[in-house]
């Protein structure tokens, strides 16, 4: 595997981390509930099928690689952020414009 080259400031910022200099604020139940939440985050349990042009396929793929990710772990996370509400669609307020 490719070793990441890092500039100076996250070089830095690296070995500060790796010597420990860092510590957690997080109170206990704030980790515990972040735990959980990211393990309900990640957790697969269901699988779907879905049909796409090859071109959608092929920018997905692309920005999933430039991302350094599966493209289905991708997917999988715009969809999660969608359904919660992180993610929004700007062409459903555009409906509701009127035009002059």
């Amino acid at each position: 595997m490719a070793k990441t080259k890092l500039d100076p400031e996250e070089q830095e910022l690296l070995e500060a981390y790796e010597s420990g200099e860092f510590e957690s604020d997080l109170d206990a139940d704030r980790r515990e509930y972040l735990t959980k939440s990211a393990e309900e985050t990640f957790k697969k349990d269901k699988r779907i099928n879905i049909r796409i042009s090859s071109r959608d396929l092929e920018a997905l793929q692309r920005r999933a690689l430039e991302e350094g990710l599966p493209y289905q772990s991708l997917v999988s996370s715009v969809l999660h952020k969608y359904v919660s509400g992180g993610l929004k669609d700007i062409s459903a307020n555009k409906s509701g414009q009127r035009t002059r």
